[in-house]
C-alpha cells in the first residue's frame, strides 16, 4: 500500500523502495524452514545482518542465474561468473581507494562445483591489504539453492587492483587497518601472496631449466594424437560502451569472459565434446583497452594429460588503424576436463605439438601442471592437512616458503592467546586449539629490530644461546631469504639418541610500517639428508620469531611454536610452572642479543 501511494503521488525514490522491501522482508512472519536430518546448519546466506560489524570495503552481490547466463547444459557460464567476480572486486577496491580502479591480475581460481539455472550466486569481496598504489581484494563465491536452502562454496579468488587518477596516473592508497582475527590473518598473508606473484614466472623458468627438455615428448609416440594446430581458435571482438567502465576502459571481467569462450572452443575441438572448466591460472593484465578497440583472442590446446588438458589463450588489442601494431593485453592458461554421465573425467586424446613453439608450449604445460599440483598440495590445503615434511625441490620452493611464512603469520594473528606465566621480563602465553597446543614467549630487548633479525635468523649461531641445539649445518642456500639447515639437538628424556631435523628457515623483512621481521621454521625432506640410524628424526610444523621495532634501539622479540606430540610434555611442564627451562632459554637469548648487537658480521648482514 505504501508503494502504491508513492506511485500515485509520482514520488518514486529508490532508497525508499529499497528500505520498504528490506523492512518488509525482515518483518516477515513466515516460519523458518525445518532442517532435514543430518543437514548442517549454514550461515544465513551471503547477506549478513545490518547490525553486524562489517568491513567498510566489503561488497556483497547476489545474482539469480537465468537461462541467458547459462551454457547448453543449463549451467552458469564461467565467463559470466568471471564478469560478476571482477565487478564485485572492483567495487570493493573503489570503496577503499575513493577513485576508479583497474584490474591488474587475478590469481589462480579452482572451481569446485557448477551452478544451475534458478540458483543464486552470492559473491563477497573485500580489500585484504593496500600497498602503495595497488591492493589485494579477496573474493568468496558460493551458490544458494532457493528451494532446499542449501549453500555451497564455489571458489575463492584473490585479485589485484590499481587505483588510477584523473589522467591515468597511479594514486597512493591509504593504509588499511584490519579489525577481526580473520582480517588480520588475510592482511598479514597478503604480503606473502604478493611476493609469490612476483616470482611466479621465475619459478616456471627455473623448473624448465632443471628439467630434461626431451623427456615429456618421448613418453608419447604420437600414434592417434591430434595435431595441436587443429585446435587453434582466433576470434575478434569490438569493444562497445556496454563492455567498458565509466572511464571507457574495457572491464577486466569482460576480457576474461571472451578468453574463456575461445578457450572452450579450442578444448572442444580436441575432445569433440563439451568440456568443463576446472581451473584458471593467473590472469595478468599487461595494459588497458578502450571503447572502439578490436580485441583479437587466440587459443590453442598446449598439452593433454590423461583426464585434463591445458589451453593457452591470449588477447591482443588494436584500433581502427591496422598499421598500428597490436598490443598484448592478457594471457592465461585454463584447465578443462570432459565429464561422463556419472560426472567422472573422461580419458582425452593425446596432442601432437608442432615443432618449435608448439613443443615449447607442450613442455611448459607439463611444468605448469607440476607447479599447480605443488601449489594446491602445499598452499591451498588447510594447515592441519599439510604433511610435516614435504619433499623439497626447485619447483615447489616458492610455495613451501610461502606456506612456511604464512603458517607462522596465521599463528601470530590468533586472538585467543592466554598469559600463562610471567618471569621478570619474560612472558609466556598459550593457545589451545582442537589439535594443537601452541606457546608464545616474548620480551623487550635493547637492540635494533634489524640486528636481532640477523642474529636470530642464523641457525648456525643458535647453539650459543639455546642449550638444546648441538649444531646446525647450512645444507643449501636457496636464496637470500630461504635456507635449509641440518640441525642436531640434545637427547630427549627417555631417548638414547640425539634428534636431528632438516629445517627450512624463511626470513622476511617488513613489507610496510607496523609489520614485524619474520623468521619462520618448518621441516622439509631432502634426498641428500635421509633419516639416519644414529639419530631420531624430529619434525616441526610451525615455529619461528617475530620481531617488532618499539623504538630505534628497542625491540619486542617473540618466539612461537606449535608443539608437536614429542614436545608436549616438555611444554606443559613449563606452562604449569614445574620447570623454567623455556624462560631460562629465552633469557639466554636476550644475553646473546645484547652481547652481539654491535657485532660487525651482523652489521654486514643487515
Amino acid at each position: 500500500r505504501c508503494l502504491l501511494k508513492m506511485v500515485k503521488g509520482n514520488i518514486i525514490v529508490p532508497e525508499d523502495i529499497l528500505s520498504f522491501c528490506c523492512n518488509g522482508l525482515q518483518g516477515s512472519t513466515s516460519p523458518p524452514r525445518a532442517r532435514e536430518p543430518g543437514e548442517r546448519e549454514e550461515a544465513p546466506g551471503a547477506m549478513e545482518s545490518p547490525s553486524a560489524a562489517r568491513n567498510p570495503t566489503e561488497v556483497q552481490m547476489s545474482q539469480l542465474v537465468l537461462p541467458c547466463h547459462t551454457n547448453h547444459r543449463g549451467e552458469l557460464s564461467t565467463g559470466q561468473l568471471l564478469k560478476w567476480i571482477d565487478t564485485a572486486a572492483c567495487l570493493s577496491a573503489e570503496r577503499h581507494a575513493g577513485c576508479p580502479c583497474v584490474t591488474a591480475s587475478m590469481d589462480d581460481i579452482y572451481f569446485e562445483h557448477t551452478i544451475s539455472v534458478g540458483q543464486v550466486v552470492n559473491i563477497k569481496a573485500k580489500v585484504n591489504r593496500a600497498f602503495n598504489s595497488s591492493m589485494e581484494v579477496g573474493i568468496q563465491v558460493s551458490y544458494e539453492d532457493l528451494c532446499s536452502g542449501k549453500h555451497c562454496s564455489i571458489c575463492k579468488a584473490y585479485a589485484t587492483f590499481v587505483a588510477q587518477g584523473s589522467l591515468g596516473s597511479k594514486v597512493r592508497l591509504k593504509p588499511l587497518t584490519p579489525q577481526t582475527e580473520e582480517e588480520k590473518i588475510e592482511y598479514s598473508i597478503a604480503a606473502e601472496r604478493r611476493r609469490m606473484r612476483l616470482v611466479h614466472k621465475d619459478t616456471l623458468k627455473d623448473l624448465l631449466t632443471h628439467s630434461p627438455q626431451e623427456t615429456e615428448l618421448e613418453t608419447r609416440d604420437g600414434s592417434g594424437a591430434v595435431p595441436a594446430e587443429r585446435t587453434r581458435v582466433e576470434s575478434v571482438e569490438l569493444v562497445l560502451p556496454t563492455h567498458a567502465n565509466h572511464q571507457g576502459n574495457t572491464f577486466g571481467g569482460q576480457i576474461m569472459a571472451w578468453m574463456e569462450n575461445v578457450a572452450t572452443i579450442a578444448a572442444s575441438r580436441l575432445c569433440h565434446a563439451h568440456p568443463t572448466l576446472r581451473a584458471i591460472e593467473m590472469f595478468h593484465f599487461r595494459g588497458p583497452s578502450q571503447v572502439g578497440d578490436r580485441l583479437v583472442l587466440k587459443a590453442i590446446v598446449n598439452n593433454s594429460f590423461k583426464n585434463s588438458m591445458e589451453v593457452g589463450v591470449s588477447a591482443e588489442a588494436y584500433g581502427q588503424e591496422m598499421s598500428i601494431s597490436r598490443r598484448h593485453i592478457n594471457s592465461a592458461f585454463m584447465t578443462f576436463v570432459v565429464l561422463d554421465q556419472e560426472g567422472q573425467p573422461r580419458t582425452l586424446p593425446m596432442v601432437a605439438p608442432e615443432p618449435g613453439d608448439g613443443e615449447r608450449r607442450y613442455r611448459e604445460a607439463s611444468a605448469r601442471k607440476k607447479i599447480r599440483l605443488d601449489r594446491k598440495y602445499v598452499v591451498s590445503c588447510k594447515q592441519t592437512e599439510v604433511p610435516l615434511s614435504v619433499p623439497w625441490d626447485q619447483s615447489n620452493k616458492v610455495y613451501l616458503s610461502y606456506n612456511n611464512v604464512s603458517a607462522l603469520k596465521m599463528l601470530v594473528a590468533k586472538a585467543n592467546w592466554v598469559l600463562a606465566r610471567e618471569k621478570e621480563k619474560v612472558r609466556m602465553y598459550t593457545l589451545e586449539e582442537d589439535k594443537f597446543l601452541s606457546f608464545r614467549i616474548e620480551m623487550s630487548v635493547c637492540i635494533p629490530a634489524g640486528r636481532a633479525f640477523s642474529l636470530l635468523s642464523n641457525l648456525r649461531r643458535r647453539h650459543e644461546w639455546d642449550s638444546h641445539y648441538v649444531s646446525a649445518e647450512l645444507v643449501q642456500k636457496v636464496d637470500d631469504d630461504d635456507m635449509i639447515y641440518h640441525v642436531v639437538s640434545q637427547k630427549l628424556r627417555h631417548e638414547n639418541k640425539q634428534q636431528d631435523f632438516v629445517i627450512l628457515a624463511s626470513r622476511r623483512k617488513p613489507c610496510s610500517k607496523g609489520d614485524p621481521y619474520v623468521v619462520a621454521f618448518r621441516s622439509v625432506t631432502l634426498p641428500t639428508h635421509p633419516a639416519r640410524a644414529e639419530f631420531t628424526r624430529g619434525e616441526t610444523l610451525c615455529s619461528g620469531f617475530c620481531i617488532w621495532p618499539e623504538s630505534e634501539e628497542m625491540s619486542k622479540v617473540a618466539y612461537y611454536n606449535q608443539a608437536m606430540p614429542g614436545y608436549l610434555n616438555y611444554v606443559t611442564t613449563n606452562v604449569a610452572g614445574l620447570s623454567s627451562d623455556i624462560c631460562s632459554t629465552f633469557e639466554a637469548c636476550e644475553k646473546f642479543l645484547l652481547k652481539n648487537k654491535d657485532d660487525l658480521i651482523s652489521r654486514l648482514q643487515d
